[in-house]
């Protein structure tokens, strides 16, 4: 084992999960996951591990399963760490929903089909490109189409006034066809600085910076346009990027949204994505099932087939255990027992390795492990038990959350920064907290790195090619997809303008055939940013401290002038 592995960062030590790198990291583990009979990582991991796979596994692999867990090695979606040990097994992080056929009963059975997904805690994702364009007669009835967007929209609204599982915010994706006629519709739906509010000479966007909880259109939802094997050969051909993905991008890169969705050629049909776009389908009702390895916590490669191979075993469990909401589920997943093992701690793991951000030779042993191991398992496994084997076993999820749990970096992203002070709501009071990455902390505590010298996310920013590189390389180990998000400076700065759209949309289609999806994302393009960098010496004067500020309550009939019921 590396002399990093056995060290404690300085700035933390806790006595009872002492896993733990961080308060930050116990702090969410206490807050979302902790209860009674699951006060520590340890007993969480043994009471998810008995809920799961009961009697499926050997109790000596189901006894290093518990410590892989508890020792930040695996750790399940934040379904299966939230509803270990509750009545309910909920275990799956999001649903993917077709919509099948543009008449009244497909709208309504969608609506639903979200509200039933939502009510379990998981987010929902959906391709509207079946439906007719705005203003489309209609035959059976001389009326005229509403077009996709309203749909959306309801989508939308059902996630504002359904909290997930009562326990977070709604988790929506929807997409819609680059060849759609609604597309420029589509592609300028959450322009929020274009949208007034009322008579105040405020925009949506100035309203949601204080507020972040203040209702805008789509603002529960991301939306992607899907781009199919037509899209890439014309550009192969031509050279040309399109309009629509020429505005695409300027959208993406001033707005953040929309972003992109590659579906090529076998997978042309493979439409249908979570709220996070890592899981891919092209049947209605398919589920995630979502587990991630921490390349950081790992200690060579034969701990990683072993971890592989338990956590793989634990995912088919999953799919034999986990309540869903409705019946027809139950029978795609039987049919397609998608596994999403993924990764985190990526960068962290270079780092650890005195390695940039890119993937060494080292790193592709590594992952060439975790792709045959994989396959290998599932395969044997079911056979074992008797069920159908899963067509698809990997995805990277961003593993926000349990990635601040195990004190790594998230999915495949560089850290976001070396020291950043987080926002978060709580009882209606923005609260704020100083956090330096643990990653980067363990550097400087144990080689003195100069904290200006450690690459992040905002370092990378002016460098997207690289990280499209390094995206690209992974997905080649990876047979669903990657969510992912480069960060980039603000809108209109000098790195980031109108000159930048072509040679970025250039370079984004020249890697399209190699990625499953991308998203970027500008400083500052959404109200209530959760992430601010600030000075490292800041954050470390000031870690451990949290403070909170009031935030504007808008009431939605002063500012329209309308009646009725207010208060938001």
């Amino acid at each position: 084992m590396t002399k990093h592995h056995n060290r404690e960062s300085q700035l933390f030590k806790s006595n009872k999960n002492p896993q733990f790198r961080s308060k930050f990291s116990e702090d969410i583990f206490y807050t979302k996951y902790a209860h009674k009979g699951a006060e520590t990582m340890h007993e969480l991991a043994a009471t998810l591990v008995e809920d799961v796979c009961q009697d499926r596994m050997r109790k000596s692999e189901k006894d290093e399963l518990i410590s892989h867990i508890a020792d930040l090695r695996f750790l399940p979606g934040g379904r299966y760490l939230y509803y270990a040990g509750r009545d309910k097994k909920f275990f799956n992080n999001c649903y993917l929903l077709r919509c099948e056929e543009d008449t009244r009963e497909d709208w309504a059975n969608l609506s639903w089909k979200a509200e039933s997904c939502l009510m379990t805690g998981g987010g929902i994702g959906s391709d509207y490109s079946v439906y007719r364009a705005e203003g489309t007669c209609l035959g059976g009835t001389g009326g005229i189409a509403s077009g996709p967007i309203p749909k959306i929209q309801m989508i939308n609204e059902i996630g504002r006034r359904v909290m997930q599982g009562g326990s977070r915010r709604s988790a929506i994706y929807a997409s819609l066809n680059w060849k759609h006629a609604d597309i420029y519709k589509f592609l300028s739906s959450k322009n929020w600085k274009d949208m007034p509010v009322g008579t105040t000479g405020q925009t949506l966007f100035d309203i949601k910076q204080d507020d972040f909880n203040f209702p805008a259109p789509m603002d529960m939802t991301n939306i992607s346009v899907n781009y199919d094997t037509e899209w890439l050969l014309n550009y192969w051909k031509t050279g040309d990027v399109g309009d629509v993905f020429r505005t695409n991008v300027l959208q993406a890169l001033s707005t953040a949204e929309p972003g992109f969705s590659f579906n090529f050629f076998e997978q042309e049909n493979e439409t249908l994505r979570n709220a996070c776009t890592e899981v891919t389908s092209e049947d209605d009702s398919d589920v995630c099932n979502l587990g991630s390895l921490n390349f950081a916590r790992i200690d060579g490669v034969d701990q990683l087939r072993n971890v592989v191979e338990l956590a793989t075993k634990f995912l088919i469990c999953g799919t034999l255990r986990a309540q869903l909401p409705y019946s027809k589920i139950y029978d795609i997943r039987e049919k397609n027992r998608r596994l999403g093992l993924g990764l985190m701690g990526l960068h962290e793991w270079l780092i650890q390795r005195g390695s940039r951000y890119e993937t060494t030779e080292e790193m592709h042993r590594w992952l060439k492990v975790f792709k045959s191991e994989s396959d290998r398992v599932s395969d044997s496994f079911s056979d074992e038990l008797s069920i159908s084997r899963p067509i698809a076993k990997r995805a990277i999820a961003p593993t926000g959350t349990i990635g601040i749990i195990a004190g790594t970096s998230t999915g495949v992203e560089p850290i976001f920064a070396v020291s950043y002070k987080r926002r978060y709501l709580k009882n209606r009071r923005w609260h704020y907290q100083y956090v330096v990455d643990s990653a980067a902390q363990e550097m400087i505590d144990l080689y003195g790195a100069d904290p200006d010298s450690i690459e992040s996310a905002m370092d990378l920013a002016t460098d997207y090619e690289r990280r499209l590189s390094f995206q690209a390389n992974i997905q080649e180990y990876v047979d669903m997809s990657i969510s992912s998000t480069i960060n980039l400076p603000s809108w209109g700065t000098k790195q980031n303008n109108e000159d930048l759209v072509e040679p970025f949309a250039q370079t984004l289609a020249k890697y399209a055939h190699r990625l499953r999806g991308f998203t970027c994302f500008p400083d500052g393009s959404r109200g209530g940013q959760p992430l601010t960098v600030v000075p490292y010496k800041e954050a470390v004067a000031k870690l451990g401290e949290e403070f909170q500020e009031n935030i504007q309550a808008h009431d939605i009939c002063e500012i329209t002038g309308t009646g009725g019921v207010c208060g938001v």
